[in-house]
């Protein structure tokens, strides 16, 4: 089994691109067939910016991007797609949501001609997203944030593209209280990608 991991963090050394590391052991870990990808969308220099181009290709009225046509076979040869990234302003950070923005295009992640139904193209596709926030559970559950992320990240993007969210977790440092025990947690989500929902 083949996952893609996708990282946004500008900063290599980051805790962020840690975990993605810690993520991809896991899933070697747990059988020596499994292989890992992990694209780093700042290192790679991916476009995160819905252009003029991108908008024709979502009306179907050209091919996608070229780069965005190259993203897109990568998941395309993926059994799972891990995303992991830091919480900024309670949702993903730019860079992510651009790259969702413009790979999860209509006519290949779903297609929308106007007539109300939406036909959902990657049901196939398991999602595991791996968030990392800075503020405690307590904060999180106060002010709803997490039911806010699930809604507009879970629901929102991968529900509407039929792709089911297998894993959906925030780490949180002032919980986990050390680095270290936040690649634990993040290792044991990669030794269950290929087996959760079995």
């Amino acid at each position: 089994m083949h996952a893609l991991i996708v990282v946004s963090h500008p900063v290599k050394n980051s805790l962020t691109h840690r975990v993605a590391t810690a993520v991809a052991q896991g899933i070697t870990v747990a059988s020596r067939e499994n292989s890992v990808e992990i694209a780093d969308l700042t290192q790679e220099g991916f476009n995160p910016v819905f252009s003029a181009e991108d908008y024709e290709a979502f009306q179907q009225a050209r091919a996608f991007p070229a780069d965005v046509i190259a993203e897109q076979r990568r998941i395309d040869n993926a059994d799972a797609l891990v995303l992991v990234f830091p919480v900024y302003w309670w949702t993903m950070p730019g860079m992510l949501k651009g790259w969702i923005d413009r790979v999860f295009g209509n006519g290949w992640a779903y297609e929308d001609n106007g007539d109300d139904k939406v036909v959902k193209k990657l049901t196939r596709l398991p999602i595991h997203l791996v968030g990392l926030g800075g503020a405690g559970r307590r904060t999180y559950e106060k002010h709803g944030y997490n039911a806010a992320m699930k809604a507009q990240i879970d629901h929102g993007i991968f529900d509407y593209c039929g792709a089911p969210v297998m894993t959906s977790e925030i780490l949180l440092l002032p919980d986990l209280e050390t680095p270290e025990a936040c690649l634990e947690v993040a290792q044991g989500i990669g030794r269950r990608i290929f087996t959760a929902g079995r």
